[in-house]
Formats: structure tokens, sequence, C-alpha cells
């Protein structure tokens, strides 16, 4: 494990993986390196080829963090990692944290060209969309002691899950884990914004974005998911979409990485 501190002084955890160019993943929501077998596995099959930096975004694992929250605060620890890499970098963004990488690269912060897997967007009415007062609630629940309640929410109102499954997952081992970093799932929610809202018309937002970007959807999960994932991908000036076959939110790395490969070394 190697730390840089970013620009508010918040010490960013990482581990770096191979050589080549360099490489940021970017987790999506209550993920961090200790937990996330995927990007761990994903590094070490793209590490031949690039040098992978594979962090903690604040407030989980080894990163610190320093209140209050804002979404720029993020966007500074991306960049501390770039200068750590050079001044330039590709990057890899998973759910939540495929927007939080989209956002890093409108900002102009040295991404040469990104890719996103199945940012959770909800631009039609398909499925609900998150309650306006989302971020509030979670903040609420955190500040109260309610950590449990936080994650309860998460898993119903953003990825869906019916309430009677969440509730007997509060007595599994991983549980405790998720509820300590519970207050950073507001900070996705504040990443999200109204992106998932049902209204198709947020991706504009990101028409004069011009760093060239991957959106990738797998075909196994929900129509919603693989259609926003398309429309995003449409109104990037630079965007294009790709399809992997049978793959859903949670992907199989050994099929992500050979398109990640491909992806950067064009």
């Amino acid at each position: 494990m190697q730390k840089v501190i970013s620009q508010d002084g918040t010490s960013i955890a990482y581990d770096r993986y191979g050589s080549g160019p360099a490489l940021i993943f970017v987790h999506g929501a209550t993920e961090h390196r200790a937990v996330s077998q995927t990007m761990t596995k994903l590094a070490e099959l793209l590490a031949p080829d690039f040098t992978v930096y594979h962090y903690d975004r604040r407030g989980r694992g080894d990163s610190g963090d320093t209140p209050p929250y804002a979404i720029e605060r993020e966007i500074e620890d991306i960049d501390a990692l770039i200068q750590v890499a050079g001044g330039s970098a590709y990057a890899l963004g998973m759910s939540s944290g495929a927007v939080l990488t989209l956002r890093a690269a409108a900002h102009g912060i040295g991404l040469r060209k990104i890719a996103l897997y199945e940012p959770p967007l909800i631009l039609d009415d398909s499925r609900p969309p998150l309650p306006a007062d989302y971020v509030a609630q979670l903040n609420s629940m955190v500040q109260s002691g309610r950590r449990g309640d936080a994650v309860a929410l998460f898993m119903t109102a953003a990825v869906g899950m019916p309430a009677e499954y969440v509730a007997p997952m509060r007595g599994e081992p991983f549980w405790p884990g998720i509820e300590a970093i519970a207050h950073t799932i507001a900070y996705d929610g504040a990443i999200m914004g109204n992106l998932m809202s049902g209204d198709p018309s947020v991706v504009g937002q990101w028409t004069t974005m011009q760093v060239p970007t991957l959106v990738i959807g797998g075909t196994g999960s929900p129509a919603f998911m693989q259609e926003s994932a398309q429309a995003l991908a449409n109104a990037l000036p630079n965007g294009q979409y790709e399809a992997l076959a049978d793959q859903t939110h949670d992907v199989d790395p050994t099929v992500l990485a050979p398109v990640i490969k491909q992806y950067f070394a064009v």
C-alpha cells in the first residue's frame, strides 16, 4: 500500500500494479480495495500492460476523510493520483464510480481516455427513480446512528432490491463492513445527482465533453441499465458503447479485461 496527499490534506491509499501507461480504477458505492475481489483480479490481469492505480476513495478502507464532503474533493483525489502517475492517465470507473470518472474527465484533470462500466442512470420510468430527498435521508440516518438503515435504503432505493430480501442481510458477516462506511453512500448519492430521476435529458450535460469514452454494459443486466448506457454513449461527442454478452453489474474480470486492454491500447 502507498499513499498520496490530496489537495485538502486527505490521505488517499492505493495499490500499484504492473508497468506501462497509467490506469486508475474508480470504485462504485460501498466498494474499496479490501472487499473488491473483482477490481483486484482485474488489476492483476491488466498489470502486464498498464500501471494500475487501485485506490480507496475517501472515507473508505485505508484512505482518510475530511469534512465537509464535496464532489470536487473526490475529483482532486483522482488528480492527486494522476500527478503521481506523471500528469496523465486513463481511468476505469465502475457503477457510480463511472459517473465520478465522467465528472472528473469533464473537469479537465489529465484523463486521456476513460471507460465506464454500467453507470447506474435511470432515464425512463421503467423502474422507480431515487427519492428527491435520498441524500438527505442517508445523512440523517447516519447522523442519528442508524447506519444499518442507511445501507438498507441504498439497497432498496438505489440498487432496487426488494425490502424483504434486504432485511435478512443485516445478519450476514459482510453487513458490519458496509455499515462502517455507510456515511460514504451519501457521497455517491451526491455524485449521481439527478441522474437517477427518470429524466432522459440529464445526459445532455456532457454533450461538450471531449475526452474519448467507452461506455460498457452487460446484456444480463436490466434493460433500463443497458439502454441508459447506450444513451450516455450517444450523448458524448467521443463516446462509444460496447455490450458484454451475459454480463451483469457484477462483471467477470476475465471478460472485462480484454475489452479494457484493447480500448486503451488504441
